[in-house]
């Protein structure tokens, strides 16, 4: 028989992982194409011969996501295999509605396909959107196991935006190890504050392959994820961290709602931000589906490093990139801590942008009055340089996870806004940690695999 033409729609992360475990070796299809969204400077590049394995000599192509349509026709696609998260369930199913509307099947992968077992215990970290706190989460799993003696090992979802071969499998143990992988700005945000908190960090693009050389050296691996995608890894334990300043979306957004379902622990996160109706609102709605999880509310605990230069000041406010755009937030911890704090008012800085940072804009056009922290490449860092030096402020409020000074020239002055999960009810995540610890080996029983409901 003639093997099925796949294309597989993506964003630099999920649809490299579907194609590994499911597609890589499979002799009953062939992909033709990669597609990308969400992530600038992905497209017209290849998914490399050497990953790609000796079906695909030449590579497998990645196109705009916008060239679809063309593409299936062109190329004869069978089926398309959607590949990539943070996006409603009406999104996923009008882009089923114009797959099949061409003619090819539109297809989804479960995680009996594509979350790949580990030798040792694995705690896997996810959320319903991007923003809702998974790393803040992570970081106090992985500082509550090492108390507890453990090694932790932290596998960070894919963020392969150079070189793939180069960047197959990553480990970061120091902060020199964000300069020799040429880190960006977003690789940076999720990696450094688990090294400088003592643990060791994988990351990459192939996740077999990171999740088989992260086995020799931990007692326990933490998955923590990307978007509000599902794990690489099957899990022991599943924590999913839902936020309610988007309440609804727990239900509502693809693949969140699956992450709630599949959770054993849902953390209610920025309880000290938002409003009791919303916090009552995403508590129902994971009951309505997930009635057996455990609920931790918490407060996403913010300090700044000098609140002098926020009192009576206009500022300028940074965000964290992907939850302004394709998270969809209007807001984050910059905006609450200059509230907090007492600024005058805080700057629009849209008719400042420049180049990369306008475009941006005009992607999302939804995104508030705050800057989004675009750092995909040195071009896109010093556009964001340049509109930050444009706005008309007192100071610059910086509340991304690193300190952007580090990597930005900032020549006004500047406030850093750290935050950090503080939990308000029991049991907390250690008590739901030490009950994981005492189970045999740390796994779940083979007769108490979490099913969705």
């Amino acid at each position: 028989m003639p093997k099925k033409r796949i294309l597989i729609m993506g964003a630099a992360g999920r649809d490299f992982h579907n194609f590994n475990t499911v597609f890589r070796g499979n002799r009953s299809c062939e992909v033709v194409a990669f597609t990308a969204t969400q992530i600038p400077n992905i497209a017209g590049r290849k998914y490399p011969a050497k990953l790609a394995g000796s079906a695909y000599p030449r590579g497998i192509r990645i196109y705009p996501e916008s060239d679809l349509p063309a593409l299936i026709r062109k190329l004869r696609v069978d089926e398309v295999v959607f590949s990539y998260s943070d996006v409603s369930n009406n999104y996923v199913m009008d882009k089923a509605s114009l797959v099949m509307a061409l003619g090819a099947d539109f297809t989804v992968l479960g995680g009996s396909r594509t979350m790949i077992p580990s030798k040792v215990p694995v705690i896997a970290v996810v959320a319903v959107r991007t923003g809702s706190g998974k790393s803040q989460t992570s970081r106090r799993v992985c500082t509550y196991l090492r108390s507890r003696g453990k090694r932790v090992v932290a596998v960070r979802h894919p963020m392969p935006y150079g070189d793939l071969v180069k960047q197959r499998v990553q480990r970061y143990a120091t902060l020199a190890d964000l300069v020799k992988y040429r880190c960006t700005v977003e690789e940076m945000e999720e990696y450094e504050p688990h090294i400088v908190e003592g643990t060791i960090i994988y990351a990459g693009v192939d996740y077999e392959a990171i999740l088989r050389q992260a086995e020799k050296e931990a007692d326990v691996i933490v998955w923590d994820g990307g978007n509000n995608d599902m794990s690489f890894y099957r899990a022991d334990l599943t924590i999913t961290v839902v936020d309610p300043h988007r309440p609804g979306h727990e239900l509502t957004y693809y693949p969140g709602e699956t992450n709630v379902r599949l959770a054993d622990v849902i953390v209610v996160n920025k309880v000290d931000s938002a409003s009791r109706e919303n916090v009552a609102t995403v508590i129902a709605n994971v009951g309505s589906i997930n009635p057996d999880a455990t609920i931790i509310q918490a407060n996403s605990a913010i300090t700044v490093d000098d609140e002098s230069l926020l009192r009576g000041k206009n500022v300028l406010v940074i965000e964290d990139g992907p939850t302004l755009t394709h998270g969809e937030m209007q807001f984050g911890a910059g905006t609450i801590a200059a509230k907090m704090f007492g600024a005058r008012a805080i700057i629009d800085p849209r008719p400042y942008a420049v180049n990369s940072i306008a475009a941006t804009y005009a992607k999302y056009p939804r995104t508030g009055t705050v800057l989004p922290a675009m750092g995909y490449g040195e071009e896109q860092v010093r556009d964001l340089e340049m509109t930050i030096d444009r706005v008309p402020c007192d100071t610059v409020v910086i509340g991304t996870p690193i300190d952007l000074r580090r990597v930005l020239k900032i020549a006004k002055p500047s406030v850093r806004v750290s935050y950090a999960l503080e939990e308000l009810t029991k049991p907390d995540i250690p008590a739901v940690l030490d009950e994981f610890l005492k189970r045999p080996g740390h796994r779940r029983s083979s007769g108490s695999s979490r099913r969705a409901r």
